[in-house]
């Protein structure tokens, strides 16, 4: 998930304090941070039990930006149940679903005095996240993961899921706001980015391609990178998919589009310099054919179809979004320089130039591969 500007940690918390609030077994022993994660307080926390050191992890939810913790644990424990439900009798079962830890009210969570939702997940051992590609198998791995995440979310049973961040993903809307913030130029810094401003104008008519189609409603991610894929040490293998709070009912085709957004270019969504950003075809390839090889059974045709565009419209979505924060005085993405969010309005947009420019190609080897 991208940073909000605006909301604050605390990464001291007395951990072991909480930990006797959940249903864990043996001598608490140490907690220490752990993880790149910026939402979520998060500790690794060791047990003694009966002589072997057991991990956990432990994580505050930021109700900043989740504003119903209840909620979104509600949506983490059907999810995570489920996802258990079909994944019995797979080798390393127990390391392909995150297992939450019960509280000892029997619930998923234990809210402290503070109001601070915390859960517990057991550790995941042998397995890594990357926070940068490093090769064509990581992604084919983490689209396959991804891909299988949608698959055995597909029969999940009634109710549907709560939308933990409502309209995450709703171009139109997106785009609405960046209209109104360049109408308002509140901050003057509209002739600052005519080229982008007009870029937007230009593709606005690619904003409701998704919902006009009226693709099926799926349980879907919603912050499809790669590092919310564990990869097995040895084999590689994409082998469980984490950081489950934007879990709810959305278009299977935006988590595609946000893994080729965030997977295909060499480089950092605010590189400055321009020349460097592409989509690399192959990188592109190993994540459908990855993502084919656990959703097609699933997907639609139409869904298929759209594979390609989605990466376009997500990453123009992207786009959008570091546009209207620029143009409204950076009030919502974390910056460090001056300008950091037209510079990655700048990157998506040059990623969206590079994709339609291999679009043909891309929906030929969807079509091929599909």
């Amino acid at each position: 998930m991208i940073i909000p500007k605006n909301f604050a940690m605390n990464l001291k918390h007395n951990v072991r304090a909480v930990a006797r609030q959940f249903q864990i077994y043996g001598e608490f022993l140490s907690a220490e941070p752990y993880g790149s994660g910026h939402i979520n307080d998060t500790y690794c926390a060791v047990f003694d039990q009966s002589g072997i050191r057991v991990r956990y992890i432990f994580q505050r939810i930021n109700h900043g930006i989740f504003k119903n913790p209840v909620a979104l644990m509600e949506n983490i424990q059907r999810v995570t149940e489920h996802l258990g439900k079909k994944s019995v009798g797979e080798s390393d079962q127990s390391r392909r679903v995150l297992t939450l830890i019960p509280a000892s009210h029997r619930k998923p969570y234990y809210c402290d005095e503070a109001d601070n939702h915390w859960r517990v997940y057991i550790f995941i051992e042998k397995a890594q996240t990357f926070d940068a590609i490093e090769s064509v198998q990581q992604a084919y791995q983490a689209a396959k993961a991804f891909g299988r995440f949608q698959k055995l979310l597909a029969d999940l049973p009634a109710p549907q899921l709560h939308d933990t961040i409502p309209d995450f993903h709703h171009t139109p809307k997106r785009f609405a706001s960046l209209e109104r913030a360049i109408e308002a130029d509140a901050f003057n810094r509209a002739k600052l980015a005519r080229a982008e401003i007009e870029f937007a104008l230009n593709h606005k008519t690619i904003t409701s391609v998704l919902l006009d189609a009226k693709l099926p409603e799926r349980v879907t991610h919603n912050d499809a990178k790669l590092n919310n894929v564990m990869l097995d040490n040895a084999t590689g293998e994409g082998i469980c998919v984490i950081d489950l709070d934007t879990v709810m009912p959305g278009l299977a085709l935006y988590d595609f589009g946000d893994m080729v957004r965030t997977t295909t270019s060499p480089v950092k969504e605010d590189e400055c310099d321009l020349s460097k950003v592409k989509m690399q075809f192959p990188m592109f390839e190993a994540l459908v054919r990855g993502y084919l090889t656990s959703a097609s059974e699933f997907l639609t045709g139409a869904e298929k179809q759209f594979l390609a565009f989605a990466g376009k419209l997500t990453t123009f979505e992207i786009g959008v979004r570091f546009l209207t924060d620029f143009l409204e005085g950076d009030t919502y993405f974390k910056v460090h320089r001056e300008g950091h969010n037209l510079d990655r309005c700048r990157t998506q947009y040059k990623l969206v130039e590079s994709i339609e420019k291999q679009e043909v190609e891309m929906n030929k080897l969807v079509e091929a591969v599909g």
